[in-house]
């Protein structure tokens, strides 16, 4: 029987490649990007669907970029559209650590924790992944929006593993296998995309199969 995983995340879910300034909008090329290559290493018995949204936030509304992009507000829609979804890959945090929003790591790592308990309440889920981010190092043009997410977001990942698991998540920490490119220091280039995809095979798998 097939299976099905979904990706919730943001730009580094979509594809978006590392930004030498705000007004391009490179993408990664069809395939390169982690879910698909995590799809690739599923396999057939496996229906991967990638939902990513740049400039995503967990619940925040984005007052430049657009309520839209607030994740809790369309998350019920997106579990609904694709339900039963045997397991949800939640990849978001990095929108959050914006110098506009002032967050530190733990109010970070509780959003996330929301989400994963409305994806459990919503009964469309079997199980779900939580995914921390690597840490940002902001350059050009994001060095001002990002401004202090360096500091702020320390400890993201043991506080994400921490609450997100109270909900009853299980977790990953992207940063133990990629980092975010210099070039913008918020993006991961192709050969991240690559690893984060290859490392999660065995662990969604796992979350499923005994």
């Amino acid at each position: 029987m097939t299976k099905r995983l979904l990706i919730y995340g943001d730009s580094n879910s979509f594809g978006t490649a590392p930004q030498g300034h705000l007004a391009s909008r490179p993408v990664h090329p069809p395939r390169a990007r982690w879910g698909d290559v995590l799809a690739s290493g599923l396999g057939e018995d496996w229906d991967v669907v990638i939902e990513g949204l740049p400039g995503r936030t967990t619940v925040l509304d984005d007052p430049v970029e657009g309520a839209f992009r607030n994740g809790l507000t369309v998350l019920p829609a997106i579990l609904h559209s694709h339900e039963p979804i045997d397991v949800l890959a939640i990849c978001l945090g990095t929108n959050d650590q914006k110098h506009a929003f002032g967050l530190n790591a733990q109010d970070v790592a509780l959003c996330v924790a929301r989400l994963v308990r409305e994806a459990r309440l919503s009964g469309a889920v079997g199980v779900t992944l939580a995914i921390a981010p690597p840490p940002l190092r902001p350059a050009g043009d994001f060095a001002e929006m990002f401004s202090g997410a360096e500091a702020r977001g320390a400890g993201l990942s043991e506080q994400i593993e921490r609450f997100a698991g109270e909900e009853g998540a299980a977790f990953f920490d992207a940063g133990t296998v990629i980092d975010v490119d210099p070039l913008d220091g918020i993006h991961w280039n192709e050969a991240a995309h690559g690893k984060l995809g290859r490392a999660l095979i065995d662990v969604v798998k796992g979350l499923v199969e005994p």
